[in-house]
């Protein structure tokens, strides 16, 4: 028997196919900025709109989803995870005061299934449509042997600018200064290998509606991260300097907060000054998790928490609505050692 290719386990027929497929959605996250077509062998981003900046500085971000893509297995739902891999890249950029202007996904899968892999890009797609970043390129690799034929793995990276003067690096936060956060849809793509401990990761368990949720446990986890790029953008143009801020991913508050704090500067966040979403309960009590381990591991309910002047409050958090999100006043700045305090 005459070997190749396809006997091998890569099937480039079904790479061009999904190609094919993809194409519409990647053609809805272009901007005028983004040179030739898909089939070169590199994304091309014209930046002559950076001659503007004083000191134009480049940003990047690059993140997956975590062990999230075995939900998205389990339940055979792969539209959303490829915003989740969008959302934790252009959040890190956005976090820095920066404008995310493309990205490049990576999909690695044990098999070619063209219908599935332009369904996951699909989701990339609508997450850059959602940052406004153009989606220039990728990558589907077929890696038959070393993954399951029905397994996948997903991550991205994006580029972004910003000028060195508008960026956000918590160097002047001090005392007085107030802390905004902003609302997460709930679990986003952090803590999910403790998640698949405390339930039991079957299409059943997944399909089961809770009251408390108002949705089936499935659509509460797989719920896509928030994208905060908009908010960000709605705040520096409304005339305000955010001081600081933190995308609560891995590590949740604990590792997250102090990040954005210089020396002398302690956060001070009240637990009970925003709505904690009812999918946190569900999993602190059926996986019996102490609540310092849920701030540790966990958004509870906060996506993105900013550092601003207190005169600029009321300013912010308009701009922050206006771009469809719900923010809360949590906390504030004290003077003392380097780090966050939860009461």
């Amino acid at each position: 028997m005459a070997m190749d290719y396809k006997k091998a386990g890569v099937d480039i027929e079904a790479g061009y196919k999904s190609v094919e497929l993809m194409k519409k959605h990647v053609k809805e996250t272009m901007r005028p900025e983004v040179l030739g077509g898909l089939g070169g062998f590199a994304g091309a981003f014209d930046l002559s709109a950076i001659k503007n900046m004083e000191e134009p500085v480049l940003l990047s971000g690059t993140d997956g989803c975590g062990t999230k893509v075995k939900l998205a297995m389990v339940m055979d739902k792969h539209d959303t995870i490829g915003i989740d891999a969008v959302a934790m890249c252009v959040n890190d950029v956005a976090c820095s005061g920066g404008e995310p202007l493309f990205f490049l996904d990576y999909i690695a899968c044990g098999k070619n299934y063209p219908e599935k892999i332009a369904t996951i890009v699909k989701g990339v797609a609508e997450g850059c449509i959602q940052s406004e970043c153009a989606l220039i390129g990728g990558e589907t690799a077929e890696h038959p042997g070393l993954m399951p034929e029905d397994d996948y793995d997903l991550a991205g990276f994006t580029v972004g600018v910003v000028d060195k003067k508008d960026i956000i690096d918590g160097s002047t936060i001090c005392g007085g200064d107030v802390l905004v956060g902003i609302a997460s849809s709930g679990v986003h793509s952090n803590g999910f290998s403790l998640v698949r401990k405390v339930f039991d990761i079957t299409k059943e368990s997944l399909e089961t509606y809770y009251d408390e949720l108002g949705t089936t446990l499935g659509d509460a986890l797989l719920a896509p991260t928030r994208i905060y790029v908009k908010a960000m953008k709605n705040i520096k143009n409304a005339g305000v300097k955010v001081k600081g801020c933190s995308h609560i991913t891995g590590g949740g508050f604990y590792e997250n907060v102090p990040r954005m704090l210089p020396e002398n500067a302690k956060a001070i966040i009240k637990k009970d000054s925003y709505p904690i979403p009812p999918i946190f309960g569900l999993i602190q009590k059926n996986g019996e998790i102490a609540e310092q381990m849920m701030y540790n591991t966990f958004n509870m309910g906060l996506g993105m928490v900013i550092a601003l002047n207190k005169d600029d409050v009321e300013t912010a958090m308009k701009a922050i609505e206006a771009a469809g999100d719900k923010c809360f006043i949590v906390g504030e700045i004290v003077d003392g050692e380097k780090g966050v305090e939860l009461c």
